[in-house]
């Protein structure tokens, strides 16, 4: 669920969003409370509605001496039912099954659109949206900022901003994934393909490559650093054009950031280890 639980899909769903700023998250939550709602109340009703029918018409034990045979009216094919007023019941709810199932379709098509950029409203309520370049390779991940810095296999990102990420491939197909945030895109080598999120918990999640690959599919995943928004830029500061660093499980503000200082203390100490 979303930060404020049931009440706020609810409002989603109602369209009172007021300054309810919408993430994927929320609009696949969102459009699975509507689903998961309707579908019980449909299956309330059908199975109630055969409870009764079932009580109703069970089998007492009793007979009467006409057989039942001569009792029972059998339907014939292609002739409307002539009870329950010929038939106005089947038309009935097949037109309210046909009226709800296009409803949901329109209104999930138009929810999964919001997914596919970020629209210019959640820009507008705070920072612009962080772009970071990735790029799928067997069998790693690589981040590129906009200031030319790279990291594999490990993203860092602040929380509480809009993050767009520009996913490619370097070989073969992959699929780009943090299962957290909802956010799942394909890397297709010669192609870029977008997605966006928005992390609202600090934290280590997990981006994972979901389509097979080759004989290392199963390894291809990275850290997801959430990191705060201070704590960020600090850290995108200390990042230089064209840096790479391969921070395998690396903690940000520990070994990251104490050999840079240290380096950058100690050039001398630098150039005698070379």
């Amino acid at each position: 669920m979303g930060p404020g639980g049931i009440s706020t899909e609810i409002a989603y769903v109602l369209g009172q969003t007021g300054g309810l700023s919408r993430t994927p998250a929320d609009v696949f939550n969102t459009v699975y409370l509507v689903f998961l709602i309707l579908g019980t109340l449909v299956g309330v009703v059908v199975i109630g509605y055969t409870l009764t029918k079932a009580w109703r018409y069970r089998d007492d034990g009793e007979r009467d001496d006409e057989s039942e045979s001569d009792k029972v009216v059998r339907p014939v094919l292609g002739h409307l039912p002539t009870g329950s007023g010929g038939g106005k019941k089947l038309f009935v709810s097949f037109g309210i099954s046909a009226v709800i199932v296009l409803s949901l379709i329109v209104w999930t098509y138009s929810a999964l659109l919001f997914v596919d950029d970020t629209p210019p409203e959640v820009a507008a309520e705070g920072e612009e949206p962080l772009e970071i370049e990735v790029v799928g390779k067997q069998f790693n991940w690589e981040y590129t900022y906009p200031n030319g810095h790279t990291e594999e296999p490990t993203l860092y990102i602040p929380e509480d901003r809009p993050i767009r990420l520009k996913v490619t491939a370097a070989d073969v197909w992959h699929n780009y994934g943090i299962s957290e945030f909802r956010v799942k895109t394909d890397a297709i080598p010669g192609q870029t393909t977008t997605a966006w999120f928005v992390a609202d918990e600090t934290g280590t999640y997990e981006a994972v490559c979901y389509e097979l690959c080759g004989s290392g599919h199963s390894a291809m995943r990275g850290d997801v650093v959430v990191m705060e928004q201070e704590e960020f830029e600090e850290w995108y500061a200390n990042t230089t054009d064209g840096s790479t660093s391969a921070s395998v499980n690396s903690d940000v503000t520990g070994d990251t950031d104490a050999n840079a200082n240290t380096n950058a203390a100690d050039p001398a100490a630098t150039e005698g280890e070379a």
